[in-house]
């Protein structure tokens, strides 16, 4: 396949808006389109397919590493038009690949729904701020418009470190130095503290991988500088024990007193096809470290922080159920789809139940359906 090819598959890709190309052996090429996969019409791919893909856009260095350890990770942009994550590997002796469309525009607060709070929290001077979510729940495109906004609004340092750049900071009222693991720097924990020597403001670490990259995130937001960073957790409390439990027993109960000193918001965030219309859409959890919060967190209490949040509305905190609810209520999404990404599925079950609406799924509409019958007789 050649790479004019691959170049209508890209132009597919980024015309339709998919999130994401997926290219294997065995298959036609297969976009994800507001969360759905969908196979294009053209051709079955072979092996010979797969290397002259791979080949057309994978830089040297890449295919060498491929070629050591089995899979590579590259940022690639497309003229003008688009930027991709690139994601190389080997199955079954062969070549896969999965491109990931990072959108050319950064995005605002209101276009992705950030909370509004958030605006207010990252003009502080020092703290740690962590969004979490799985792969693909747009982590990354929430923290891009966070720093833009940064970047519009006051003037700054910001560094960040990631794997590969997705979204390109011009400077503005800010200095944007953006370094990419591999290439410029070869480890988060490194960056880190490299990046404590040249004068930042803000830093962003693009994920917290290990110890060494959160003790150093956490000693950063410590000593005045306002820290982003990322973890595939979900929901808040989980987050927070994630962070503790990377840590040696014998040092947990100083980490929790550094953490409810230095975190100041915990974002949790998922990505859900939209039913009203096509797109998706996001539904966040939100924590914002209050005196509360923070003797929570030192006095090894993270399993009150649930109900903490739901206590702090006033403070913009928000639990995910809770916004996905409210999502389900406008319309916005399906009761399956809130159900599929919600923490508590047995609770919104019954709520859809209790306004007299169903699932769609036959195992979790059957006590409905006798709780009808029930009252008909």
């Amino acid at each position: 396949m050649s790479t004019v090819q691959i170049a209508r598959l890209l132009d597919t890709v980024v015309k339709q808006n998919c999130s994401a190309l997926h290219l294997t052996v065995g298959r036609p090429p297969t976009v994800r389109l507001n969360g759905m996969l969908r196979n294009l019409q053209t051709k079955t791919l072979d092996s010979d397919d797969m290397v002259a893909l791979m080949k057309s856009i994978t830089p040297e260095q890449n295919q060498q590493e491929l070629q050591e350890v089995g899979s590579t990770d590259f940022g690639m942009a497309y003229g003008d038009k688009a930027r991709f994550r690139v994601a190389v590997f080997r199955q079954r002796g062969n070549v896969a690949m999965v491109l990931r469309l990072i959108p050319n525009r950064l995005l605002t607060f209101e276009e992705i729904g950030l909370p509004p709070i958030c605006k207010e929290l990252i003009r502080r001077p020092r703290g740690l701020f962590i969004v979490t979510g799985p792969t693909g729940s747009g982590k990354t495109t929430s923290l891009a418009t966070m720093l833009d906004f940064i970047n519009d609004n006051m003037d700054r340092h910001m560094i960040t470190t990631e794997d590969p750049i997705e979204y390109y900071h011009h400077h503005k009222k800010s200095i944007v130095n953006q370094r990419e693991l591999g290439g410029d720097v070869p480890s988060f924990s490194e960056s880190l503290r490299r990046a404590l020597r040249q004068d930042p403001d803000v830093i962003l670490v693009g994920e917290m991988r290990d110890l060494e990259t959160m003790e150093a995130a956490i000693a950063a937001a410590e000593t005045g500088h306002l820290v982003f960073a990322t973890l595939h957790t979900t929901g808040a409390s989980g987050t927070i024990n994630r962070i503790i439990d990377a840590f040696p027993v014998d040092q947990q109960a100083q980490v929790r007193v550094q953490l409810s000193v230095a975190l100041i918001a915990v974002l949790s965030q998922q990505l859900l096809a939209r039913s009203d219309k096509p797109g998706r859409v996001a539904a966040y959890e939100f924590l914002v470290v209050t005196p509360a919060i923070s003797n929570l967190i030192r006095e090894n209490k993270t399993f009150r922080i649930d109900s903490a949040i739901q206590t702090g509305k006033k403070f913009g905190m928000q639990l995910l159920d809770d916004h996905l609810w409210t999502l389900y209520s406008k319309g916005m999404i399906s009761a399956e789809e809130m159900i599929d990404k919600g923490k508590d599925a047995g609770d919104l079950t019954q709520k859809v139940h209790r306004a007299g609406g169903l699932v769609g799924r036959s195992e979790l509409d059957e006590s409905a359906d006798t709780e009808s019958a029930g009252n008909a007789s």
